[in-house]
């Protein structure tokens, strides 16, 4: 059994509190009554003896050990205390005794003691007091439940201030003009071993157990040219970034190739690469992080790394944070972005983690690369006079093993309407492998449901952009937490959010909601994603010049030149 008492009185009224006062008199008046005074008096000594009080900040937590668990255990927090506790455990416990009290005896001299005392008791007294015990267990336990409710809600609050300052921060880096000019803004890329990038790209056969990488990396990590859709358009894997990034870099005007004519130091590692090829292999984590140890060990006999720690270098990976932050507790992953080394270097990802200021999310790769204005241009006149036949689309699959999903809801909802408001194309029967299907799904629909998946973020967030189709979101980490550089602040301006509590608790119908939003306020919409959005969401291809726009990986590039100009 185990008992927390927190010093910090609720934020109740005063009629709340004097309720629960008087219940609580009256319950302790109640089984005290029944107890002799000096069966009581060893009772409570027993009790003291077999527990432990800890201060953790504000709250005192009194801790009792118990016979099914191997330490202390504090009600305070609903679970173990998330720090070590230097105090020695006891034995033996009043409440153990009560429970085991028909057990045969022990040789342990205490325990003996201990059902000398309960056999000075009633068997009714016995039952009364337990059933009593039971009673207080349970209403501490709820009244613990509600308390950690509210702490939890206060410790997001905080959490989502904290991501936010972040965020404003980031975007304090970006530049109000398109620097014309490269003075003073040399870039400068290493010249790598080929182990760390090239060579990865040559094992793209057995990479994963089920796909052939290495269509996916022809045309410059493009992939294959998907004429159906048009000029610039190709099958291109989510997990390419990290080649794509790089051979944009080689040819940047700002290239130089002299260490100290350069402000920004790009370090082309395929880290998102190196791990994929050992996410579904049975290899120890040593084996995980020999490549990015030698990485370090490299970089560090490099004077501009050495001469600022890092700080004025970039790498850019193509998976998610999580996937290079591996924790003890499992073997998924790497721990590249936990070493000591990494801190202070920039890191562009397909998803941050929300509380680490040097992580910094960038769009997805899309299938959609062009090459010039003109292109940008082509497709926004075209999607903007897109006929869209049904009011909402979602492409994916459901999450049976994720019982917080919410896709089996927003799956049932499409599905129980008529396809003019809701067309549901299930990626679990593959049809979202095909990049027309997927594209052709969201050009004919006026808003795209976007929940979290394996991770808060989708790519295929930015194919609906890219197609002029209005994402739902259902979480702010999807989208509003991640993507400083090339999504506004004000997000109602190209999405529509709907809390995913609601949809869980089956509190919204989420297409009668959205067939709620007048044509007026989506056409306003869709019109700040085609021509304010798109351009800087896409990922020119490795020859394309920009006069006109921006796209993703130049929005990317000025800003880490304007951190560094500003950091010296």
């Amino acid at each position: 059994m185990a008992v927390s008492m927190n010093r910090r009185k609720p934020k109740s009224s005063k009629n709340s509190e004097t309720k629960q006062h008087c219940s609580c008199s009256a319950f302790l008046f109640k089984i005290l009554s029944r107890i002799p005074l000096g069966i009581l008096l060893l009772i409570l000594v027993y009790l003291w003896s077999s527990s432990s009080t800890i201060i953790s900040g504000k709250i005192v937590h009194i801790c009792v050990s118990s016979r099914k668990l191997s330490n202390l255990y504090c009600l305070s927090a609903g679970t173990q205390p998330n720090f070590e506790i230097p105090i020695p455990l006891t034995n033996n416990s009043f409440t153990r005794n009560i429970e085991n009290i028909d057990a045969s005896p022990s040789t342990n001299s205490s325990v003996t003691d201990d059902k000398e005392i309960v056999n000075a008791l009633s068997s009714s007294t016995i039952s009364n007091i337990k059933e009593d015990v039971d009673i207080f267990r349970k209403d501490s336990i709820r009244t613990e439940i509600d308390g950690a409710d509210k702490n939890r809600n206060e410790e997001i609050a905080i959490a989502k201030k904290a991501v936010k300052e972040q965020l404003q921060l980031h975007r304090s880096w970006m530049s109000s003009t398109n620097h014309a000019s490269c003075e003073g803004r040399g870039v400068y890329v290493y010249d790598l071993p080929s182990k760390f990038n090239k060579d990865l790209i040559g094992q793209c056969e057995d990479m994963m157990p089920w796909t052939n990488f290495c269509e996916y990396f022809n045309n410059d990590a493009l992939g294959e040219p998907l004429a159906s859709l048009g000029k610039g358009w190709y099958h291109t894997h989510q997990y390419s970034l990290e080649p794509i990034f790089h051979s944009r870099i080689l040819s940047h005007p700002c290239r130089v190739y002299n260490e100290s004519e350069a402000k920004l130091f790009y370090v082309p590692y395929y880290g998102g690469l190196d791990i994929l090829r050992w996410h579904f292999k049975n290899v120890s984590v040593d084996v995980k992080d020999t490549l990015a140890m030698d990485l370090m060990k490299w970089l560090e006999r490099r004077k501009p790394w050495v001469q600022n720690s890092g700080s004025d270098h970039v790498f850019v990976l193509g998976k998610i944070s999580w996937d290079f932050r591996r924790r003890s507790y499992t073997s998924w992953g790497t721990r590249f972005l936990e070493l000591e080394q990494m801190q202070n270097p920039i890191k562009l990802l397909i998803e941050r983690q929300p509380w680490e200021v040097n992580d910094i999310a960038i769009p997805h790769p899309t299938f959609f690369h062009p090459h010039s204005d003109d292109d940008i241009v082509a497709w926004q006149q075209k999607i903007i006079g897109t006929t869209r036949k049904s009011l909402v689309s979602f492409a994916g699959a459901e999450r049976p093993n994720q019982p917080e999903s919410i896709r089996s809801v927003l799956i049932s909802q499409c599905t129980s309407t008529s396809s003019d408001r809701c067309q549901f194309l299930d990626c679990k029967s593959g049809g979202c492998n095909q990049p027309e299907t997927v594209t052709e799904l969201f050009m004919d629909s006026e808003f795209c449901l976007q929940p979290p998946g394996d991770s808060p973020t989708r790519k295929s967030v930015f194919d609906s952009l890219v197609s002029g189709c209005i994402p739902v979101l259902f979480d702010p980490f999807t989208a509003y937490y991640q993507y400083p550089w090339h999504l506004p602040e004000d997000h109602r301006k190209y999405s529509v959010f709907i809390d995913q509590e609601e949809v869980r608790r089956m509190k919204v119908d989420v297409v009668g909601r959205l067939s709620g939003i007048s044509a007026r306020e989506r056409d306003e919409m869709r019109r700040f994603i085609v021509y304010e959005l798109l351009p800087g969401l896409v990922y020119g291809d490795a020859s394309s010049r920009f006069e006109k726009f921006q796209d993703a990986f130049s929005i990317s590039v000025n800003t880490l030149l304007e951190r560094v100009r500003r950091m010296r």
